[in-house]
């Protein structure tokens, strides 16, 4: 099996995770988890540099989760990767845990930034990478974003102050699902050729599929020879994996019923 094929399987068991963590807590983001599946388990696995024992190794990259909703899926690689015992995952969102329905920097080792209100993680992005230029360090920095929070100005913002400032060591990777909240961004607030509304800001744009490892891999050593930060746009599908779930703005935080948790559970161990 071949480094992306392993990739390609992590990413499905995760799903399966994600799954078995939001059912049993009882409410949790699941559609937007699924989206992100692959990009989290190629960054983890294959583009940063991280010390889980060490989560505050000084030259370690940086990733800021501003779509912190999927937080479900940040918390199943970090427990593969060796950040936290993985029985805590089914504590997600019980009283004293954690693993918060957001990320709490606080709380847990390995997070980076809290989340909670969208927008905002492209400025914080900017901030970690300019800081990097300016004390001479080589550490990067990824911000994970999705399309819906792309309503927020605060992202326009940093677009056009990234164009200024140019951090050498920043990419920014959109999961492009279609899908928000409480509708299709068609729907709440169309993007249309939203490769063309970012290169107006001056920003070089990297297209991949967003559910397939080797195209994102390929993705994130483009990125790695701009000479200045890249925008990944990965196309994704909300909920995939599930039939049921896959483009329905419904999932975006539907609590996981019992029938839907097993029919769920039968497709995603069927893709293994």
């Amino acid at each position: 099996m071949s480094t992306t094929e392993k990739m390609q399987r992590a990413a499905q068991e995760m799903r399966i995770t994600v799954l078995r963590m939001n059912h049993k807590a009882g409410s949790g983001h699941t559609g937007g988890s699924f989206s992100s599946a692959e990009i989290m388990t190629v960054l983890y696995d294959h583009v940063m540099n991280l010390r889980p024992d060490e989560p505050l190794w000084e030259e370690r990259d940086r990733f800021v989760l501003s779509k912190g909703h999927a937080a479900p899926m940040l918390y199943a690689t970090m427990a593969r990767k060796g950040f936290f015992d993985p029985e805590l995952l089914m504590t997600l969102r019980q009283t004293g845990s954690p693993l918060q329905g957001h990320p709490c920097k606080m709380k847990l080792p390995g997070v980076e930034v809290p989340s909670g209100p969208l927008g905002f993680g492209c400025s914080v992005g900017l901030g970690m990478a300019l800081a990097a230029d300016l004390n001479g360090k080589s550490f990067k920095t990824y911000v994970l974003c999705g399309d819906g929070e792309l309503d927020e100005g605060q992202n326009w913002e940093a677009f056009m102050s990234i164009n200024k400032w140019n951090p050498k060591n920043l990419t920014i990777i959109i999961d492009r699902n279609h899908v928000q909240l409480d509708g299709t961004k068609e729907e709440v607030m169309p993007m249309e050729n939203l490769q063309g509304k970012i290169e107006a800001f001056g920003l070089k744009v990297i297209n991949c599929d967003g559910h397939d490892t080797a195209s994102l891999v390929d993705a994130f050593a483009q990125a790695d020879a701009i000479d200045g930060t890249a925008v990944i746009i990965a196309e994704t599908v909300k909920g995939k994996g599930v039939s049921f779930m896959e483009g329905q703005s419904a999932w975006h935080g539907k609590p996981i019923n019992k029938e839907d948790f097993e029919n769920a559970l039968v497709e995603l161990e069927g893709a293994l």
